[in-house]
């Protein structure tokens, strides 16, 4: 019955999301380790809030492919917060303070996954690494991918960058907001092709962690100019008082210098701050490499 409803135009049938553990293909190129990564927590705020729940898949991407290879290794913990879980929590994650209490992650096993890993990936990365740095830091270590900014999704023709929609638009559901479970289903979503690219999610990350991402100032812009950034996409710090934006290459960024020089500065010179990334430093709170440019 799902098979005949799938062949016909007018339904589309979901299936549940069945883990993959393992991916019988024989690698065509060199391997890299990247780890799959998503936390539960008590709140927003990783100076306040702490990690309730750390998933983690270590698994091996073909990089001749792009394709996810051998074995996948998992971890899954819970950890007593210290604090009590607020009921939105709770409704969000289906976790409660009694499934926590007394918990703690085990750190031994962590370090086990983390050695040797080339690459961690979250769908938030920009959420999920303060956190995880605070609390285990050898993650600062290693370099981070992010495949909610490091992909274009909309490019690819998505209407939404979730992963829950991710998933389904691929044909599948599954038990959201438990870490484990979103691992599993961002693995899958990663693992395959990209209708624009022709290229895996993992291939597209993994490429994107080789070269540094830029964050634009746009330092002592006109006030009038605000409309013009805020419809391209630039955030407003109100500590600093800039707008800025986040630029994945090189390529971006120079094009970014021409635009604001023509429209926001009207052809006058400006001195612009420039915050370079490299994957060590992408999605942290930590500052990268900065420095003032002339456009």
């Amino acid at each position: 019955m799902a098979a005949l409803l799938s062949n016909h135009p007018d339904y589309k049938v979901l299936r549940r999301l069945v883990p993959a553990l393992h991916f019988d293909r024989v690698p065509q190129g060199p391997v890299q380790c990247v780890l799959v990564l998503d936390t539960e927590t008590t709140g927003l705020d990783h100076s306040r809030d702490k990690i309730i729940e750390l998933a983690l898949l270590r698994v091996h991407v073909d990089t001749a492919t792009g394709l996810p290879v051998g074995e996948v290794e998992v971890y899954d913990g819970l950890e007593d917060p210290g604090i009590p879980i607020s009921p939105e929590v709770q409704t969000i994650t289906g976790i409660s303070n009694d499934m926590v209490k007394g918990q703690r992650l085990d750190e031994a096993r962590i370090a086990t996954m983390l050695e040797g890993a080339d690459l961690v990936i979250a769908h938030n990365a920009g959420f999920d690494r303060p956190f995880c740095e605070a609390r285990i830091p050898a993650f600062m270590q290693l370099p981070w991918g992010c495949s909610f900014a490091d992909i274009d999704w909309k490019k690819e023709g998505q209407g939404s960058a979730k992963l829950e929609y991710l998933a389904m638009e691929k044909g599948w559901f599954y038990d959201a907001h438990r870490a484990e479970m979103d691992c599993h289903a961002l693995l899958a979503v990663l693992g395959d092709i990209l209708p624009s690219s022709g290229r895996t999610g993992l291939a597209t990350i993994i490429e994107a962690s080789r070269r540094p991402a830029f964050r634009l100032q746009a330092t002592r812009a006109p006030f009038e100019a605000k409309d013009l950034l805020k419809a391209r996409a630039y955030r407003w710090n109100a500590e600093q008082k800039v707008w800025y934006t986040r630029l994945v290459d090189e390529a971006q960024l120079i094009a970014e210098y021409d635009w604001l020089k023509s429209t926001v500065y009207a052809g006058r010179s400006a001195s612009v701050q420039v915050e370079k990334m490299e994957a060590g430093v992408k999605y942290s709170n930590r500052v990268g490499e900065l420095s003032n440019t002339q456009i």
